[in-house]
């Protein structure tokens, strides 16, 4: 696996932070519905030691995923962490007694969130925290980022966070972020067939503001295409690696995190960065959406 490229490499706006473009997502490190603890915590572990031995050097994670118990587990499987190594996490939501999930964006629930953070990944300062924004799997137009960033500056100020980020957000709701504080990145939904985004990718990559597809494999309801299947057939690959290889293709600012608690869905994965796509499949692929920006 040393040989896969993981993409290329990209660094975050006004940072010395690096990291390969396929990186790992940690939400499903923890328990059913991202609830409790793992099934195998064993499985869990190797699946992280295997995703740093393959060169991924960027994590994204939340301590409301479990709660706390992801975090947790990167802690105990990586600490101390290498020098490259970039923790991207969110705060602006928690999880009630039943597993529900609660929005939450006062200040000192923010500046807690930031300290949970902390404490569970075993950390003295934060890389990257992203704001996450209301609403389910799409922004919300009523919340306003402003008042959550300025909270986030603050803690940024005193060397808690070095650079914010913003999740689940519109082109409006980045503006607004960025009359407040840099941003380093954008974190939404967005995978081969939901692409609202595709203007707000195009003006973050002028920017060079990397974007952050949440969900890039269809997230709780996998990907399923025929278009997507016959694809992968012809490829000799998976269906979600050319759904990956494809997002790679779509801009040079888009870093991918897809997650899994697997080490052969892992190792699938990281492959998809070495898969070229030939230009009839691309042109197939852009077909697929259903959902694109106006």
């Amino acid at each position: 696996m040393s040989a896969i490229n993981l993409g290329g490499r990209f660094t975050f706006p006004g940072t010395s932070l690096t990291v390969h473009r396929m990186g790992y997502g940690a939400m499903q490190l923890s328990g059913p519905h991202i609830f409790g603890p793992p099934k195998d915590r064993a499985e869990c572990i190797r699946v992280l030691h295997q995703a740093i031995e393959s060169g991924v050097d960027h994590i994204d994670t939340s301590d409301f995923y479990g709660p706390h118990i992801t975090n947790q587990i990167i802690k105990e499987a990586l600490h101390p962490y290498r020098d490259n190594l970039v923790i991207v996490t969110k705060v602006g939501a928690r999880r009630g007694p039943d597993g529900s999930w609660i929005q939450e964006h006062g200040r000192q629930f923010l500046i807690d969130s930031v300290h949970d953070n902390l404490r569970n990944l075993g950390l003295d300062a934060l890389d990257i925290v992203n704001v996450r924004g209301t609403g389910i799997e799409s922004p919300d137009d009523k919340f306003d980022p402003r008042p959550s960033v300025e909270v986030i500056a603050e803690l940024q100020r005193q060397g808690l966070v070095r650079h914010i980020g913003v999740s689940n957000v519109s082109a409006k709701h980045v503006a607004d972020a960025q009359s407040i504080a840099p941003i380093v990145c954008v974190q939404n939904l967005y995978n081969v067939v939901k692409r609202t985004d595709d203007a707000l990718i195009d003006d973050l990559a002028a920017q060079h503001i990397p974007y952050v597809p949440f969900f890039p494999l269809g997230g709780f309801t996998p990907l399923q295409s025929t278009t997507l299947n016959d694809a992968a057939a012809s490829l000799n690959a998976t269906p979600m690696q050319v759904a990956l290889a494809w997002l790679l293709h779509r801009s040079p600012n888009i870093l991918l995190i897809p997650g899994t608690s697997s080490t052969g869905h892992l190792k699938e994965n990281l492959a998809a960065a070495d898969l070229t796509l030939p230009a009839d499949v691309i042109k197939t692929l852009e077909g697929l959406t259903t959902e694109k920006s106006a």
